[in-house]
């Protein structure tokens, strides 16, 4: 159950509760587990419950693979409910840290945003985009919400167009035009009596309405499955008939590099990897009653990795490291030519 799905029809203190058993049960997924399980708690009303999550998780920040998410999570979740001083407080150390994610960005600009801190809200994304897209020719799907945020947000403040904001416009995909969406003026049109204006702001809603499942239609990336070279050994020794599968370890990374850039040419955004082990992936197959050398179980596996935030982004932003774990640059291993 994602915490978007609505109140109504969720209890979200009794599955923030399943999920924050889960995490006890796998504490290699407890990160993903836990913030999902905070976003209930946030849901159900109870915001110090999901605070003390986000603590949870913080006090082994050493082990977390996103520290800056959480940091964000904590600080929008303390803001809305009367602890604006420490909210801003852990912003500010968001904004010095630099994140090379894209999601805490999000998040603290869009809580500036919503406390109508417009300036300082303009000023977050900014820096992200800065940060993040700076010599990049096509922005990740991650990055996609700075740029529309700070779109958004300039027009409310009356800000002329700039290069970002055009960079905006081209990954922009609605039949409705960002202009359209973040125009400030919409607001009186739902008081319009004019049928043609109230009709044209139908459109601009159900146009957001769309954008907003679409986002929710990819809770998370559409994962490729990576094996590294010890675990493919151990895998196709163990499991013979996979060996059609993975001739070789040198074609199975090229494979990955291919269908992933197949995928991206045909439009599909969110794009990821995740790295399988041979114990998890056996753990799953036992979960799903079939044996492991069962070939359809593959893409199910890597699916699953993904629900549990195993996923890492693809391609990697540039000067990251590649996929593959080789410890080079992406750009100067499986990214060359990208």
């Amino acid at each position: 159950m994602r915490p978007d799905t609505p109140a109504e029809t969720v209890d979200h203190t009794a599955e923030a509760a399943r999920l924050e058993r889960i995490a006890g049960l796998y504490p290699e997924d407890a990160e993903a587990l836990l913030l999902r399980a905070a976003a209930h708690r946030e849901l159900s009303g109870d915001r110090p419950a999901a605070t003390a999550l986000y603590d949870r998780l913080l006090a082994s920040a050493e082990h977390l693979e996103n520290p800056s998410l959480v940091r964000a999570l904590k600080a929008a979740n303390l803001w809305e409910y009367g602890h604006e001083a420490e909210a801003l407080a852990i912003i500010e150390g968001i904004r010095t840290a630099a994140p090379r994610d894209a999601a805490p960005w999000v998040i603290v600009a869009e809580a500036l945003e919503a406390h109508d801190e417009l300036e300082a809200a303009h000023e977050t994304f900014t820096e992200a985009v800065r940060l993040l897209l700076t010599d990049v020719t096509q922005p990740p799907y991650p990055t996609h919400p700075l740029l529309y945020g700070r779109h958004r947000v300039r027009r409310m403040l009356g800000l002329a167009h700039d290069e970002w904001d055009a960079l905006a416009d081209s990954v922009h995909s609605l039949p409705v035009s960002l202009d359209e969406l973040h125009d400030p003026g919409r607001v009186w049109s739902l008081g319009s009596e004019n049928p043609a204006e109230l009709e044209a702001e139908i459109s601009r809603l159900r146009a957001e309405l769309g954008a907003y499942r679409e986002a929710l239609s990819r809770p998370f990336p559409v994962a490729v499955l990576h094996w590294p070279a010890e675990e493919l050994t151990e895998l196709v020794a163990a499991y013979p008939e996979l060996a059609a599968e993975y001739p070789s370890h040198e074609e199975h990374l090229a494979a990955i590099e291919g269908a992933l850039r197949e995928l991206a040419a045909s439009g599909t955004p969110n794009l990821g990897v995740v790295t399988g082990t041979v114990p998890s992936y056996e753990a799953f197959a036992a979960s799903e009653g079939a044996s492991p050398q069962d070939t359809t179980l593959l893409p199910q596996y890597a699916t699953t990795l993904a629900a549990r935030g195993r996923a890492v982004v693809w391609p990697p932003e540039k000067g990251a490291g590649c996929w593959c774990g080789s410890g080079r640059v992406y750009g100067e291993c499986h990214g060359l030519g990208n």
